[in-house]
C-alpha cells in the first residue's frame, strides 16, 4: 500500500511539473513570436469617442496595446500628448487604433464639418479665390454680404446677412501644424474655396446667375453691421 501511495504521489508531482513546464514553454514561445513581429505600443479606443471630443478628455476611453508593427496604422498615437489641443475629427469606435490623422484643430473641424441648414432653404455652392472670401477666414456659421460687379463697371451689394453652411478648399486649414506657433490662428490663404450658403429660391437664382456671369466678393457681416439696403456704385461715379 505504501509503495502504491508513493507511486501515485510521484505521478502527481510529475504531472504538475509537466503542466508547469508546458505553460512556461507556451508563454516563452508567445513572447518569442511577438518579439519576432517587432511589437509597438499604441493607443486603442476602448469606449466610443464622439466627434469633436478634445484629446484631453479621452484618457479613460483608450488603452495602451502592443501590436505587431505590420498591424499598426499610419501615424499611430502612442501618447495623448501627441494630439494635445486637438479634437476627434470623426466618431471613433472601440477597437480602432488612435491615429494622428483622426485629430484636428477645432477650427478645422468647424470649417469643413458644416452646420445644419435652415428648413426650406436651398444650399448653393460657388467657387471663389481666397482673397474673395476675406482671405480664407470665412467659416460655417458666419453671415456674409455678397458683392457683384457687372460688365458695365457697376458694383452692388446684392445680398445681406447670408448664412454660410460649409467651406471646402485649399485655404490651409487642413495642413499639418508642425512648426506653426498657433495652429488655431487663421491660415494663410492658399488657392481657392467652395463656399456653400443657405439661400431662398430667389436668392439662389441671383447668386447662380451672378456666379455664371460676373465676379463675386464676400464680406463678413455680423449682427453689428447696419442693414442699410443694397447700395451700389457706378464706374462713372467712382472716378
Amino acid at each position: 500500500m505504501t509503495r502504491r501511495l508513493v507511486s501515485a504521489i510521484a505521478a502527481g508531482v510529475l504531472a504538475i511539473l509537466g503542466a508547469v513546464l508546458l505553460v512556461g514553454y507556451v508563454n516563452t514561445a508567445d513572447s518569442r513570436a511577438m518579439a519576432d513581429l517587432d511589437p509597438v505600443d499604441v493607443l486603442v479606443v476602448s469606449a466610443p469617442i464622439a466627434q469633436g471630443t478634445p484629446a484631453e478628455e479621452i484618457a479613460t476611453l483608450v488603452t495602451t496595446t502592443s501590436l505587431p508593427r505590420k498591424a499598426v496604422g499610419p501615424d499611430p498615437v502612442r501618447s495623448l500628448a501627441e494630439v494635445s489641443g486637438r479634437v476627434a475629427a470623426t466618431d471613433l469606435q472601440p477597437g480602432e487604433q488612435l491615429l494622428g490623422a483622426r485629430f484636428v484643430t477645432l477650427q478645422s473641424l468647424e470649417r469643413f464639418g458644416g452646420i445644419p441648414v435652415p428648413e426650406g432653404y436651398h444650399q448653393v455652392t460657388i467657387p471663389l479665390d481666397a482673397a474673395r472670401v476675406v482671405g480664407g477666414t470665412v467659416t460655417p456659421g458666419d453671415t456674409v454680404g455678397v458683392f457683384v460687379t457687372n460688365g458695365g463697371g457697376s458694383t452692388r451689394l446684392i445680398l445681406r446677412k447670408i448664412l454660410v453652411t460649409r467651406v471646402q478648399g485649399g485655404l490651409g486649414a487642413s495642413q499639418p501644424d508642425e512648426g506653426v506657433e498657433d495652429p488655431d490662428a487663421a491660415p494663410e490663404p492658399e488657392g481657392g474655396a467652395l463656399i456653400t450658403m443657405a439661400l431662398t429660391t430667389e436668392q439662389s437664382l441671383t447668386v447662380v446667375h451672378a456666379a455664371e456671369h460676373f465676379p463675386i466678393w464676400l464680406s463678413l457681416e455680423d449682427d453689428s453691421v447696419p442693414n442699410d439696403g443694397t447700395p451700389s456704385i457706378e464706374y462713372r461715379d467712382f472716378y
